[in-house]
């Protein structure tokens, strides 16, 4: 089952935003499963992209947050809202590590997801963020 690009970035959204609900419960957690049950089929027919991009975030998310906090204008990351730091987390790590889309599709991709699930203009702080550190 093909799924596009965009619905992809949004499982990787989300699954981001589990794997940090449940590093901050202080849960084990194992993320093939994860990745699995949010994309509803075994790890191993999983998309690649979702997993590598995902994978990566996850990998490299203490160095992402050290680039990532210093642009946040007196904020912490860890104060963003979860949905905050997971599309912030999924778009460095896209175009940081994956490297397939320039800067402003990466971005787009950022801003769509944040109007759809952060308060209204939240999109212009992710926006501002991401303009900074990509």
């Amino acid at each position: 089952m093909s799924t596009s690009r965009n619905a992809n970035q949004e499982k990787a959204m989300i699954i981001i935003y589990d794997a940090l609900t449940y590093d901050d419960m202080g849960i084990n957690y194992d993320i093939t499963e994860v990745i699995s049950n949010v994309l509803d089929e075994d790890y191993i027919d999983s998309d690649l992209y979702v997993k590598e991009v995902v994978i990566k975030a996850l990998l490299h998310k203490e160095e992402i947050i050290s680039v990532i906090e210093p642009k946040l204008n007196k904020w912490k990351f860890n104060r963003l809202t979860r949905l905050a730091q997971a599309i912030l987390l999924l778009s460095y790590a896209h175009f940081h590590y994956v490297k397939d889309a320039d800067k402003a599709i990466v971005i787009d991709v950022a801003i769509h997801l944040s109007k759809r699930y952060l308060d209204d203009g939240d999109y212009k702080f992710i926006n501002a963020v991401l303009d900074n550190v990509l």
